[in-house]
């Protein structure tokens, strides 16, 4: 099964659908421009759609609903959790510094601060 996910006029991804493999196989290797092909004889000629994959081999990351494609870099990244954060070359949003690690603490990140902050953990 392969996963392909339709985009608006931002790049934004508004759905994703599951595709069989026989819709993108072309002489027995998947091929993304088959498979688009397919997902636009479903749902009009109109629409933009990318492959995406579950295991990240496919643009960095799932692409979920919410999420951009960045079609110059070719990766899909989730929406900007804080204003201060930027993309990794993983394509994941890191904070200016590192999040704490220490045993049995929990921390948020506090924007108006740009720090992290211990939250209390459940008694």
């Amino acid at each position: 099964m392969a996963h392909f996910a339709q985009l608006d006029e931002n790049n934004k991804v508004i759905q994703v659908i599951v595709v069989v493999n026989e819709e993108l196989l072309l002489d027995g290797v998947e091929n993304e421009t088959k498979g688009i092909n397919f997902c636009k004889s479903l749902l009009g000629d109109d629409t933009r759609w990318v492959q995406t994959s579950y295991n990240s081999t496919i643009r960095k990351n799932y692409a979920g609903i919410g999420y951009t494609d960045d079609p110059v870099a070719d990766y899909c990244f989730t929406p900007q959790p804080y204003l201060s954060w930027t993309l990794d070359a993983n394509a994941r949003w890191q904070a200016p510094i590192a999040m704490p690690v220490e045993e049995g603490k929990r921390y948020a990140w506090d924007e108006p601060t740009l720090s992290w902050v211990e939250v209390e953990l459940p008694a």
